[in-house]
């Protein structure tokens, strides 16, 4: 029998790597499925759930907003569009009803490994005015009509993510802007995009794919060259969560019966964690209390007064009349 030659050991060769290359990939998907938020959680369907109403209350004075002078910003004449007309641009953190209800304020139920169907969740911003909004958000949440029936600009400060997700970012505006994403707790960059102006090719571009270190949860957005452009996420890993609407009030429906730990989560205030127990087409109600004096802002974010003193008024081209307040009146 003739020895192999060197083009059929070749040949050999290329085929034993090829078979040890598509194992690698079979089990390198096994690992990324099985850590993945895809398998961490599994659809059932829900007959006997439970539910959770309840409302979240901002107890004690609510905090005053924060000031930025234009002029310290590019693009300030552009951006005066969202200012008080005097050249500064007041960001509202804090929307609380008569009776202390706290808007975007988020519950979360924690470790549910089971339930109800969990549809990923992608959100996207726009960059619109000089200010971050979801995109989904209506005129009217955004411009809220007053008594008067003039309107004010609130802010909608809060959304849901998902970690291991898909974010989208567009400019809408003429100006240049950037997607900076801060992981809180470590104050690191997990996301760090350019936004041309709009038009551009890349102007639809600002996202990424959300990559939380173990253990964390929120995180916030922030404009590089304008600091008043902020929003802030929370992650959740099963669809058993709300958002409260303008009254504080929000409901969690079709949880299985069982003993859970609920969280409320707020920007700047530590989270409250509650543990219920849901049984069988019952329903928990369930409230959270935030107190204004444990509100607290990362250093570099506390501002009590503003940079640039009232009396230095800006540049007449940084004023301007515009069809919506800032805030309502008092």
């Amino acid at each position: 029998m003739s020895a192999p030659t060197n083009n059929w050991v070749l040949e050999m060769k290329k085929i034993s790597f090829f078979r040890f290359f598509l194992a690698f990939i079979f089990l390198s998907a096994i690992v990324f499925l099985e850590n993945s938020p895809l398998s961490a959680y599994d659809e059932i369907d829900v007959q006997n759930g439970g539910k959770i109403t309840g409302r979240v209350v901002l107890k004690g004075t609510v905090p005053a907003p924060r000031i930025f002078s234009l002029v310290l910003y590019p693009f300030s004449s552009f951006c005066k569009g969202i200012s008080d007309g005097d050249g500064n641009v007041l960001v509202e953190e804090f929307y609380v009803s008569a009776f202390g209800g706290l808007k975007d304020a988020v519950v979360a139920v924690q470790q549910v490994k089971k339930g109800k169907p969990f549809a990923r969740i992608n959100p996207k911003w726009v960059a619109e005015d000089c200010m971050f909004h979801p995109a989904e958000a209506t005129f009217d949440e955004k411009y809220v009509k007053d008594a008067d029936g003039q309107r004010h600009h609130e802010h909608p400060l809060v959304s849901v993510v998902e970690n291991g997700q898909m974010i989208a970012v567009e400019n809408l505006d003429p100006v240049a802007h950037n997607t900076q994403i801060y992981q809180t707790g470590k104050g690191n960059i997990i996301l760090n995009v350019p936004l041309p102006p709009v038009g551009t090719p890349d102007a639809k571009n600002g996202g990424g794919i959300l990559n939380f270190s173990e253990g964390k949860k929120i995180f916030q957005m922030i404009c590089g060259a304008h600091e008043f452009m902020q929003s802030w996420g929370f992650a959740v890993d099963n669809p058993y969560y709300a958002k409260t609407k303008r009254d504080g009030d929000f409901t969690i429906d079709r949880l299985p019966p069982g003993t859970y730990r609920v969280t409320a989560w707020y920007p700047h205030i530590k989270p409250v964690e509650k543990e219920i127990t849901v049984k069988a087409n019952e329903t928990v109600d369930l409230n959270f209390e935030f107190d204004s004096k444990q509100v607290e802002r990362p250093l570099y974010e506390s501002q009590a007064k503003f940079r640039i003193g009232p009396d230095a008024l800006p540049n007449e081209h940084l004023r301007h009349h515009s069809p919506f307040r800032q805030r309502p009146p008092s």
